[in-house]
């Protein structure tokens, strides 16, 4: 059944990979925006180009008329391009949420596709799921390449982040709205700027694994997150909280002396800023109910070269 779907977000990696994926399976897309310049991937798949703000109730309104459901991608996270800032991404999460939600109602749109992060349920080497209690400390506010913080549970940026989510995830679980959740794991793959840093660093032998490299990270390769979230829109398991990750979450350790060994660089050594709370999630959740199975089954296969 094709739906007519309005994305925010459309322009950043994951919608990037997602629009697409929604108009070749028949939807009606409505790529909502703030920079009508960034929008040529939308523009030219066939999507439908609306110019909307998360803070601006109005405009926003106007912009999802017509619509039957909303994905909100929207983030404000550094990335390649240098824009975005983690303070500016946890207000757009914290405060952006509830005025989207009342652009919602006043719409009439009756769905909401909520992104989230799998770091907000459990940190450490437990394999956790959707019915894990949160941990305050789990992050998604950087990579081993760029946090300043040497401990993930005491550092006010990675519980800001966190926090934030929390709060994201209970404004969309109280709207009254048809909802589901998707708590992606840590992206990587074309655009994100994860795995070609990392790979750049392999070869001029920059390289660290962060700390003694013992941590787990979730990875979900972008391509994978698209299609499974593709997968929401048309199974639409109503109020359901799916995590999105690969089969196969890793030790930091393995993770960067496979990239070495692709670069045909020399192995990580030890000793590198950490940046996440190790976390260690399944996706046998979204699996079951979505009939969806990575492509990437893990990093090994997603970061071939």
């Amino acid at each position: 059944m094709n739906t007519t779907i309005a994305v925010l977000g459309a322009t950043g990696v994951f919608g990037r990979h997602l629009t697409p994926r929604l108009v070749a399976a028949g939807h009606q897309v409505r790529a909502l925006v703030r920079r009508t310049e960034a929008a040529g991937l939308a523009r030219g798949c066939g999507a439908e180009i609306g110019v909307a703000d998360i803070f601006d109730i109005d405009v926003l309104v106007a912009a999802l008329q017509g619509c039957e459901m909303v994905i909100n991608l929207a983030t404000s996270l550094p990335g390649p391009s240098g824009r975005g800032d983690f303070a500016a991404n946890d207000r757009l999460r914290r405060d952006g949420t509830p005025i989207l939600v009342e652009a919602c109602k006043r719409a009439g749109v009756q769905r909401l596709l909520q992104q989230s992060i799998a770091m907000v349920r459990g940190a450490g080497d437990t394999l956790v799921d959707e019915d894990t209690p949160p941990t305050p400390a789990a992050s998604l506010t950087s990579s081993p390449r760029s946090h300043p913080a040497s401990n993930p549970a005491s550092n006010p940026v990675a519980e800001a982040a966190n926090d934030a989510a929390l709060a994201l995830e209970a404004c969309v679980r109280g709207s009254g709205l048809d909802w589901v959740i998707v708590r992606g794991g840590l992206f990587y793959g074309p655009g994100t700027g994860f795995d070609d840093d990392w790979f750049a660093r392999a070869v001029a032998g920059k390289l660290r694994v962060p700390g003694d490299g013992d941590d787990f990270v979730s990875l979900v390769h972008i391509a994978d997150m698209a299609a499974a979230t593709l997968a929401v829109v048309e199974a639409w398991p109503a109020r359901q909280v799916l995590i999105i990750a690969d089969d196969m979450p890793a030790r930091w350790r393995d993770v960067f002396a496979y990239v070495a060994a692709v670069a045909g660089a020399p192995a990580p050594m030890s000793g590198g800023r950490p940046g996440f709370a190790s976390f260690r999630v399944s996706n046998r959740k979204a699996r079951a109910l979505l009939g969806w199975t990575p492509l990437y089954r893990d990093f090994r296969a997603g970061l071939a070269r």
